[in-house]
């Protein structure tokens, strides 16, 4: 790919109210990023009933999603707090069946938040078809994590 091409991407997050859809993107872009050739689907880690809903956003997905090659990714986020009622198995079980990206993060101490959505725009372009290029001044730097000085995508799963 040529590193001289800006391309913005559009990228839907969708989940439960409160699972911090808002903070995880906020905490990423630092208003670089125009947020539907990929989504997110987040969910609570600490709520089981966000989780038992997974299904219903993927329902919205298909019913409101004009394309069958997008790039699906599942974030359990809140994994900084104690109350956790769902293991990170559950989430990438889910992952597996639905053929979905799946990383867990907090969006309050950043552990995966970056990842998430590194990996996300990495499976777009690497998907034919999916992105075209927009030449324009705004986007996200993807950068290498020793760069950043942050913590590595250990919970991480490509499956498509």
């Amino acid at each position: 790919m040529n590193e001289d091409i800006l391309t913005t991407l559009k990228i839907l997050i969708i989940g439960e109210s409160g699972v911090g859809k808002s903070s995880l993107l906020l905490r990423f872009t630092d208003d670089t990023f125009d947020p539907e050739i990929g989504a997110t689907i987040v969910y609570d880690v600490t709520r089981r009933e966000t989780f038992a809903k997974l299904d219903n956003w993927l329902n919205e997905l298909d019913t409101y999603c004009t394309r069958n090659d997008l790039v699906k990714m599942l974030v359990g986020n809140k994994i900084d707090k104690e109350d956790r009622e769902l293991e990170r198995e559950e989430g990438l079980k889910f992952a597996r069946k639905h053929s979905m990206l799946f990383i867990e993060a907090s969006a309050k101490t950043r552990d995966g938040v970056q990842c998430a959505f590194e990996e996300l725009v990495e499976k777009i372009l690497q998907t034919p078809g999916l992105w075209e290029s927009v030449h324009k001044t705004r986007g996200v730097a993807l950068s290498e994590l020793s760069e950043t000085g942050q913590g590595g995508c250990g919970a991480y799963c490509s499956l498509l």
